[in-house]
């Protein structure tokens, strides 16, 4: 069975500038333009990058509160995989998040490893929970890596280190196939229970998604994280 998304994708539109400094992306050639990403993910993060985007505006708002149009989930899991990606490589994202009010109070922590959007919706206390997101953020915060013969996730959302280590192949095959989501049916229960267990996984309607990211820039010592 394969656990891709096989629904054609849906654009996730955004604005691009060379540089993170608002004074600095008015001068000329610092405007990337306004560009709909329709491809993989992977892909169009890794474009971006390369053009030069130091800076990136999603225009539309993440929306986690209204999954029940067609392609709505798999839209809002495409944006979160591009601010999960240029996060991990310290692109200064600009975004708008909007959360279930049901859901439990805590749910934006887990997401708090992804850099903090401009706007926050749906808590009770939205303007306290983003707060928080903006004074505990820092790259490295919940990310994974691929030794020889095993895959370890290092968590730091809740404030401690959390360590999850896995030797099984399975594990580094869920991981693979959730990393731009996948319906959750499509991978085994138990490996799939497990990281949500863990809360490394974001169920986005009827699809799974991981959350960590391979860190692309280290901000400090290697042994230090």
């Amino acid at each position: 069975m394969s656990t891709a998304l096989t629904t054609r994708p849906t654009a996730v539109t955004v604005a691009a500038w060379r540089d993170y400094d608002p004074e600095a992306c008015t001068l000329p050639g610092m405007f990337l333009g306004d560009l709909e990403l329709t491809g993989p993910v992977g892909e169009e993060s890794d474009r971006l990058w390369q053009s030069g985007a130091r800076r990136v505006r999603l225009t539309a708002p993440v929306d986690l509160a209204d999954l029940r149009a067609p392609g709505a989930a798999e839209h809002a899991v495409r944006a979160l995989s591009l601010v999960r990606d240029l996060t991990a490589r310290a692109v200064l994202v600009e975004w708008r998040l909007r959360l279930d009010p049901a859901a439990p109070d805590d749910t934006w922590r887990v997401l708090s490893h992804l850099q903090p959007p401009q706007r926050l919706d749906g808590p009770a206390d939205a303007a306290g929970a983003l707060r928080g997101w903006r004074e505990g953020h820092y790259l490295c915060k919940c990310l994974w890596r691929q030794g020889p013969g095993f895959v370890q996730i290092r968590d730091r959302r809740w404030g401690d280190l959390r360590r999850f280590t896995a030797e099984e192949p399975e594990y580094r095959e869920v991981i693979g196939a959730l990393a731009y989501g996948a319906r959750a049916d499509s991978v085994p229960d138990a490996v799939l229970a497990d990281f949500v267990g863990e809360r490394l996984v974001l169920e986005v309607g009827d699809l799974a998604w991981w959350l960590p990211y391979r860190v692309n820039r280290w901000i400090q010592e290697a042994m230090a994280i």
